[in-house]
């Protein structure tokens, strides 16, 4: 039994020297400010989250993930548990926040009691035809220009040194369930993609991945679910036409299954656009799977030497 558990992720925190340009890329990315000052520069997707990215002033780098509980009582426990306090949330949605350190140094923010925000209207799109159904009759498709439509924040990877000291610390208190397992070797274990413990209800086939890298612990990248593929590719063009830095991309993943394009932002942090997930309920239990399923890909270029 874990001390707590995770409904879903809830954001991600950064630091930045220049607020105004990251807020020029995270528009070109498709988030929408909901709030700037003190506290730092938030934007939100169009779901229900208050916000799903945050950065604050100062030198460059990662400053945290925030984990939304179920509960305001597993928030407790877990704060009473972790001998740590609990204080107000200082960002939209308010709430409550208990802040943890993981065995590399990660900031980890246990959150719950936000208010959610009413999800932003998303227009219907157009149907497609392909060979099995002709759905759009007698109208065309047109997509229109500008930055992707993003939802919501589905997941977070973290690079770290010990695998499996940190696989233990998340399940403790996180109740994560593995999807995959990463093996180099049939007792050589490296990294795992973890789902959150959401009974019957179907969740992301991964909510944080943990990979033990040779580089060290750090941040490796945060995806952000869009509307559909249509979406995504409008985002890529606009994203190219607007001079950021591609990271990889567009392709499909083989564990998880999402068409994927990651992005750079000004400081070199790696975001990513997906759509087309896999879902599993906590019934589905959990798989081992190689090296070559974790980098490969069903389609699309493969993964650049760079992208950590």
């Amino acid at each position: 039994m874990s001390i707590a558990l995770a409904e879903d992720v809830a954001y991600v925190r950064f630091s930045a020297p220049d607020l105004d340009v990251m807020r020029k890329f995270l528009l070109d990315f498709g988030l929408t400010e909901v709030g700037s000052g003190a506290e730092g520069l938030f934007v939100r997707g169009a779901g229900d989250a208050p916000f799903i990215h945050a950065t604050e002033l100062g030198e460059p780098g990662f400053r945290a993930l925030g984990i939304r509980l179920s509960s305001l009582a597993d928030l407790e426990r877990l704060a009473a548990e972790e001998n740590v306090a609990i204080a107000p949330l200082a960002a939209p949605g308010a709430g409550f926040v208990a802040r943890l350190t993981d065995p590399d140094g990660h900031v980890v923010e246990a959150v719950a009691g936000q208010t959610m925000a009413q999800p932003a209207p998303i227009e219907a799109q157009t149907p497609w035809n392909d060979a099995r159904a002709y759905e759009r009759l007698r109208a065309v498709k047109r997509i229109g220009g500008g930055p992707a439509r993003v939802v919501r924040l589905g997941h977070c990877v973290l690079n770290v040194s010990d695998f499996r000291a940190s696989e233990c610390w998340y399940k403790e208190r996180f109740g994560f369930i593995t999807s995959d397992e990463i093996r180099a070797g049939p007792d050589v274990a490296f990294g795992a993609f973890l789902r959150c413990d959401r009974g019957e209800t179907p969740t992301d086939h991964h909510t944080l991945f943990l990979a033990q890298s040779p580089r060290g612990p750090g941040f490796n990248h945060a995806a952000f679910e869009v509307i559909d593929l249509d979406d995504l590719m409008r985002g890529h063009s606009h994203l190219e036409a607007t001079g950021r830095k591609l990271a990889w991309g567009v392709g499909r993943h083989f564990l998880g299954s999402q068409v994927f394009d990651y992005w750079r932002d000004p400081w070199g942090h790696a975001l990513e656009h997906w759509t087309d997930g896999d879902l599993f309920t906590a019934a589905d239990g959990s798989n081992v799977a190689t090296i070559q399923d974790l980098l490969g890909v069903q389609w699309g270029p493969a993964i650049p030497p760079d992208f950590g």
